[in-house]
């Protein structure tokens, strides 16, 4: 059976990521999405928060990460969100993307994302 899922999408937090100077210096918008993979039943079948995962901790925990310690690269700060997202024992897997919509690059571009699934081994 398919496992739910659980998204989380849109969430914006200024970071000082990246390989320039100016991007540590001064900081930009990222934007994170997330989707963890659980079994939602228990939650559901006695209406307890305690049998899920809480979006608003888990929002919190995942802006914590952008605002906190510099990387280099997204790949990096992808999988420092991934490992937030899985130390919640209820998620078997996730799928998270991060966008750098104000990436410096000298032509026209919507976004750049990078997007990467773990899954508990």
């Amino acid at each position: 059976m398919s496992p739910d899922r659980i998204a989380l999408k849109g969430l914006r937090a200024r970071g000082r990521h990246g390989v320039l100077p100016a991007e540590r210096e001064l900081g930009q918008e990222f934007v994170v999405d997330a989707t963890l993979f659980l079994d939602t039943a228990p939650a559901a079948a006695g209406d307890d928060l305690t049998k899920t995962v809480h979006y608003r901790e888990l929002a919190e925990a995942l802006v914590e990460v952008v605002e906190g310690e510099p990387v280099a690269l997204m790949e990096t700060l992808a999988q420092r969100l991934a490992d937030v997202c899985l130390a919640s024992e209820l998620v078997r897997k996730v799928e998270v993307s991060v966008h750098k919509p104000a990436a410096p690059i000298p032509l026209p571009f919507d976004d750049v994302v990078v997007t990467i699934e773990r899954s508990r081994v």
